[in-house]
């Protein structure tokens, strides 16, 4: 889960970068990189850190020219080190700088490709240096001292040949323009947008619709998936398929957590989809328990409220802030460590004890992932005197790695990984656990856009949409990206032996 943007406009393209990485922050808050471009000079300015962290006034300054590309990270795989901060570039052809929000699956082969029959040095861990690489080859190949939209099509085309797994990536060619693409499933989103101004349109690519509404760019659409756009230096707008059999199947999970619930994902808005969410489950507790003796229905912040509003709604019950949240500690699953995540917990919400003492209370969370804030927040209601506690999940259980761009790699981290439902609730302490039904959260969806052929819902029904993914490449990415791994105190768990059998679709 990273953030990209990429803009072609009239005049200096720094600040509205800025802009654009600062709404798109929740997407990774461990590094932020900008790459101007300046006739045929470029401008490099990335770090560790929060945009606002990364680029002071002295950076801004340094930072010229009419186009240019942004990128904001949390790293899935690779190391969290300053160097493995985007964009990537190389100088060689045209000189061409990259980033990439997504995973690639095929990370292993194309990086000894590169170097044995590309000849191409990859000097980080980073898999957008690799696409970064195989897209200057390919570019290479075809020769030409002033390559055309073809060319550059022509070469996504044969990147898409060679690249597995989930990607949406923005590139700037130093006196071309900006390229930028969709893997051929779409999993990771992608949308453009234009800005009218006197000097002329000016356009922008990103990861949200979000970042075109900062800085005044209206939504033109999403990038299909395999697409790929062309924004050339003077503002001439190219696009074309460029890859075979491509289908719609976005991750599902951008809906639930990963989206800000201002953004449209293909044509779908996030909001709306969160609202419906917030439905199904208050038709779930009406099947399951139509006699149910809930009070009050509380949002864990911020993700969740849209869905526990509309579920309070249903029914008829009050709605009720009952945690404070601290806005300056930042999402807790992508913590690196269980202990980090912990303390982090109980520095990030503090309960309010009118709002639970002698209640039956409902905690309605947008998802659990590893476990670590439920059973705290569990743990915080009854301390202020709740009678009662249930939970309910506005996703379904998750149960299986992601391979495609989220931090869930290791399935003995996933609290839900081999308990049934109501083990997951004994485990995080509630006397109720609701999770709501895959079927039902797809429709939620769907509703916004039936044109949708399909979801990678992998993390909930273990079916990865790229077919390549076996148990083998599932214990590499366990072993290589657990807590342990990244020097996190991985906390044991029952199911840590547990075969993980992976559903191949």
């Amino acid at each position: 889960m990273c953030g990209i943007v990429g803009i072609v406009a009239k005049s200096n393209v720094n600040q509205t970068i800025f802009d654009a990485l600062t709404v798109l922050q929740h997407r990774g808050q461990d590094a932020a990189g900008m790459v101007t471009c300046e006739a045929d000079r470029f401008f490099l300015r990335k770090d560790n850190g929060l945009v606002n962290e990364v680029f002071r006034t002295r950076h801004m300054k340094r930072l010229m020219g009419n186009m240019g590309i942004g990128h904001v990270r949390y790293p899935t795989a690779g190391s969290s080190s300053s160097a493995e901060a985007q964009p990537f570039y190389v100088n060689s052809p045209y000189g061409i700088a990259l980033a990439h929000n997504g995973n690639l699956t095929n990370t292993a082969d194309l990086r000894e490709q590169m170097r044995k029959e590309n000849l191409r040095h990859i000097n980080t861990t980073s898999d957008s240096e690799v696409l970064l690489n195989i897209l200057a080859h390919e570019l290479q190949q075809i020769g030409k001292l002033q390559p055309t939209e073809d060319d550059i099509f022509s070469a996504v085309e044969a990147l898409h040949k060679r690249c597995r797994g989930g990607y949406a990536v923005v590139a700037v060619m130093t006196g071309y323009g900006i390229v930028a693409f969709r893997d051929p499933n779409g999993i990771r989103p992608l949308v453009y947008g234009q800005r009218v101004t006197d000097e002329g349109t000016e356009y922008m690519v990103a990861s949200e619709s979000v970042a075109l509404d900062i800085s005044g760019f209206t939504l033109v659409r999403d990038i299909a998936p395999g697409e790929a756009i062309f924004i050339s230096q003077d503002g001439e707008v190219h696009t074309r398929q460029c890859a075979e059999n491509a289908a719609l199947t976005p991750c599902l999970f951008e809906h639930v957590y990963l989206a800000r619930p201002d953004s449209i994902i293909d044509e779908v808005n996030v909001y709306k989809a969160r609202m419906r969410m917030g439905v199904k489950l208050a038709e779930k507790v009406v099947r399951e328990r139509p006699d149910h003796d809930i009070d009050v229905i509380i949002p864990i912040p911020d993700t969740s409220r849209t869905s526990a509003l509309e579920m309070a709604h249903h029914l008829d019950v009050k709605f009720r802030e009952g945690f404070i949240k601290n806005r300056y500690i930042g999402r807790t699953f992508i913590m690196p460590g269980q202990t980090q995540r912990t303390k982090s917990v109980r520095r990030k919400l503090n309960p309010i004890e009118l709002e639970f003492k002698d209640k039956v209370v409902m905690l309605v969370d947008d998802s659990i992932v590893r476990g670590t804030t439920s059973k705290q927040i569990v743990q915080m209601a009854r301390e202020m005197g709740a009678k009662k506690v249930y939970f309910a999940s506005a996703a379904p259980a998750v149960r299986y790695p992601n391979v495609y761009g989220i931090d869930m790699p290791s399935a003995d981290e996933l609290i839900a990984h081999g308990r049934t439902d109501d083990e997951v609730g004994t485990e995080i302490g509630c006397d109720w656990m609701l999770y709501q039904d895959l079927d039902d959260l797809k429709d939620c969806v769907l509703a916004g856009n039936d044109a949708v052929a399909g979801f990678d819902a992998s993390v909930f029904d273990g079916n990865y949409v790229t077919g390549d993914i076996d148990q083998n490449y599932l214990d590499r990415i366990d072993a290589e990206r657990n807590d342990a791994a990244k020097g996190g105190d991985k906390k044991a768990s029952s199911n840590e032996s547990a075969d993980l059998h992976a559903k191949i679709s």
